[in-house]
């Protein structure tokens, strides 16, 4: 279930990249949530250290947003469309993913 998950996050990212609005990085990330905008944040297992992102999935939690742990910052890089490894992404637009991160949070509970 869990890359499941991750390769829907991961398709909703690419979807929104072309249709809707994305924050790289995972400052960017971190504001978006805080503020409000995030509708979906995504971020990488392998980022070091790990107390980068830690605090996403609580922040997540705390706000109602989904949020989901992918394999690598290279695919969420590659995803997001910047050819660059990133340790998270927000998707703050849905555009055209919007039923992908509906499906998401259902799945999430």
């Amino acid at each position: 279930m869990a890359d499941d998950v991750a390769q829907k996050a991961l398709e909703a990212i690419e979807v929104a990249k072309n249709t809707g609005k994305l924050k790289k990085g995972t400052n960017e990330a971190t504001k978006a949530l805080e503020r409000g905008t995030a509708k979906l944040v995504v971020f990488a297992k392998d980022v070091q250290p790990a107390e980068i992102v830690l605090h996403l999935p609580i922040l997540a939690k705390e706000k109602g947003i989904p949020c989901v742990q992918v394999n690598s910052k290279e695919e969420l890089g590659a995803a997001a469309g910047i050819g660059v490894a990133t340790g998270a992404v927000a998707v703050i637009a849905e555009g055209d993913a919007k039923k992908v991160i509906a499906e998401l949070k259902a799945q999430l509970g």
